[in-house]
């Protein structure tokens, strides 16, 4: 369990509120607006109404208490900036801020943030690979070179075990798991025999997954 400090309460910032109540994390949320505060109190910790570029408010937070604190703004580019470079100035150990734009992200980096999130871009580039290929459910961009992709089982796979199948000294990608009704199985062994009904998670090169199964 981590302590997250999530600054501004949007549409992103309230679903990264669900998802970190669903992991179990302690939540202190902070927006300006007094309705989006009230819309994630069921899924937080603690929520409080404020400006965080007041200096004296965010302190009042005990900020290097957080393991993380997430800058969630997206609609106003120059509160973001300024939350960043203030939580780094009070002590905060990681920040994590929201980038619309390649520049922002460059300014984010430059102010204090530690990483930068673009939803939009990742966003993105998933559509355009998910729904222009026909096999892919679902694809994970590890950085410019590896990826995780979630296929159908190949035609010429089904029936075979992982071992006969050998991707990894063939093709150097690797059978992660294998997903059936939506239930994901990572013990896969060389005697595991893949049905047409399943989907395979796939680690590797974005170039050797494509050269391995046609995509």
């Amino acid at each position: 369990m981590k302590s997250v400090l999530l600054v501004g309460l949007g549409r992103f910032g309230r679903h990264i509120a669900i998802k970190l109540h669903e992991l179990h994390h302690q939540v202190m949320a902070i927006d300006q607006k007094e309705e989006r505060v009230e819309a994630v109190l069921p899924y937080v910790t603690n929520a409080q109404i404020g400006d965080s570029k007041n200096a004296s408010f965010m302190a009042s937070l005990g900020v290097r208490n957080f393991d993380v604190c997430i800058v969630a703004i997206g609609d106003d580019f120059q509160s973001s900036l300024e939350t960043t470079a203030l939580l780094k100035e009070l002590g905060a150990k990681q920040v994590v801020s929201r980038a619309a734009r390649d520049v922002h992200a460059k300014f984010l980096l430059r102010n204090g943030a530690d990483e930068v999130v673009y939803p939009e871009k990742q966003l993105a580039s998933w559509t355009a690979i998910r729904y222009t290929s026909d096999h892919i459910i679902d694809y994970i961009e590890l950085d410019d070179d590896n990826a995780i992709v979630e296929v159908s089982v190949p035609h010429s796979w089904v029936g075979k075990t992982v071992g006969a199948l050998d991707v990894r000294r063939r093709y150097n990608i690797n059978i992660l798991g294998i997903k059936k009704t939506s239930k994901l199985d990572i013990g896969v062994t060389s005697s595991t025999v893949l049905t047409a009904d399943e989907t395979v998670l796939v680690l590797g090169s974005s170039r050797d997954i494509q050269k391995c199964l046609h995509i």
